[in-house]
């Protein structure tokens, strides 16, 4: 096995972290554009494969939920290969298979068709959610954790905005199959750079062992990992809901704009909010670590209730300035991003981390965005295409998931490992 160097050092690029950072960067931010192409052009979709279909709004939210069905289901299963095997490895396979299935999107000719092609883009992504983080958190150490995996996290919320973007220009010069079209080469190439990377070694903590029983049994033990995956899952809940549907509300409920409109200006917020939210929640956690109790906790539960009072002035406001609620709404949305999920690493043990994150993803999509869209979808379609009490819905959840940090601050500070 090749150690991976700082990057001071000047070893070979290949054993460098901040190429890996890079990499898996690189990758999250396609594993989002792909993503969020579906939400950009769902319209389109609707009209062509569901036209006249009084489910209509159900049945497209349920693209979403199949994609994320198979993803944290077999999350699991690539969280215990990834703490056994090369996770590189797995990543490429992942990368590879879900660009492979994205592109088999664009050639559906029906909706059923196009519902198993969204579960195959699950499964190569559920080869590298669970195992990404653990790679950060074996290159850096905890005093740099929440700034690296703020940057690492930053992706989601430019691959979202890109995904909004070219999904909605594509769609307009093309048509929307070409959307998921371009995603295919690039992430075959992402996944191709996997197999070159060496793994670096997971002993980052005196006495590391290869993972037994005891160690996984151990984490349903852990009050700062269950409290974090609860509200992990409403965060969730929320971010999946608002963007799958805020097209689509905005468009067709509130009747401002054209969907290629909506969605520029959508992916622009969705861009600005999620940089500098991502990255300040990050450093703001960090800042905070030595002087504050569970601090991580704190700033997330904090950002997460801030959510709702804005989410509500998004509702009865009016446009142009509903605009500016959506904004602040984003901006406390993602800027728990990198405190939740470095305090995930930082409380698990790294024998069993992959596995830690991949029962993570299971429990916060099949609590969280798996059923939001779907939920969301289902009460428009019965209040007459009204999406008020579904985002209402949303609000309320954010509570509870604040509420759920706010508890876990008791115990952050003592589970913390590494």
């Amino acid at each position: 096995m090749i150690d991976y160097a700082p990057a001071s050092a000047k070893p070979d690029w290949r054993s460098n972290r901040r190429v890996a950072l890079g990499l898996l960067m690189a990758i999250n931010l396609f594993n989002y554009i792909d993503r969020y192409i579906l939400a950009a052009v769902l319209t389109r979709i609707g009209s062509d494969m569901l036209s006249g279909d009084l489910e209509s709004n159900t049945k497209l939210g349920a693209l979403a939920t199949v994609f994320l069905f198979s993803y944290m289901i077999l999350s699991p299963v690539f969280g215990l290969l990834g703490d056994r095997i090369s996770r590189w490895k797995l990543i490429g396979f992942g990368v590879m298979l879900w660009s492979l299935a994205s592109g088999a999107s664009g050639l559906a000719d029906s909706y059923w068709i196009l519902l198993i092609t969204r579960a195959f883009v699950g499964v190569g992504e559920a080869a590298y959610g669970p195992v990404a983080p653990t790679l950060i958190a074996d290159l850096y150490p905890i005093e740099s954790r929440g700034k690296v995996m703020s940057w690492f996290y930053m992706a989601i919320p430019v691959g979202s905005a890109l995904g909004f973007a070219l999904g909605g220009l594509t769609d307009a010069l093309l048509g929307w199959r070409w959307a998921f079209f371009l995603v295919v080469p690039p992430g075959l190439l992402l996944g191709v750079l996997c197999f070159i990377l060496p793994e670096p070694p997971r002993n980052d903590v005196k006495g590391a062992h290869r993972p037994r029983l005891a160690d996984y049994l151990a984490l349903f033990k852990n009050r700062s990992y269950l409290w974090n995956t609860a509200g992990m899952a409403a965060m969730t809940f929320a971010i999946g809901g608002i963007a799958t549907w805020i097209p689509k509300y905005i468009v067709d409920f509130r009747k401002v704009g054209s969907l290629a409109h909506v969605n520029i200006i959508f992916g622009a917020i969705t861009v600005i909010t999620g940089i500098t939210a991502t990255l300040c929640g990050g450093l703001v956690a960090d800042a905070m670590r030595k002087r504050i109790r569970g601090s991580y906790f704190i700033v997330s539960a904090i950002s997460l209730s801030l959510a709702f009072p804005f989410l509500l002035l998004m509702l009865y406001g009016n446009f142009p300035l509903a605009w500016v609620w959506i904004f602040a709404a984003e901006f406390c949305l993602f800027f728990n991003t990198g405190p939740a999920n470095t305090a995930l690493a930082n409380v698990t043990q790294p024998s069993v981390r992959a596995t830690a994150f991949a029962l993570n993803i299971f429990c916060i999509h099949i609590f969280g965005d798996a059923i939001s869209p779907p939920i969301i979808g289902y009460l428009a379609d019965r209040n007459g295409g009204d999406f008020t009490l579904g985002f209402g819905l949303v609000g309320a959840v954010t509570l509870v998931g604040a509420g759920c940090w706010f508890i876990g601050a008791r115990y952050l500070d003592r589970d913390t490992i590494a």
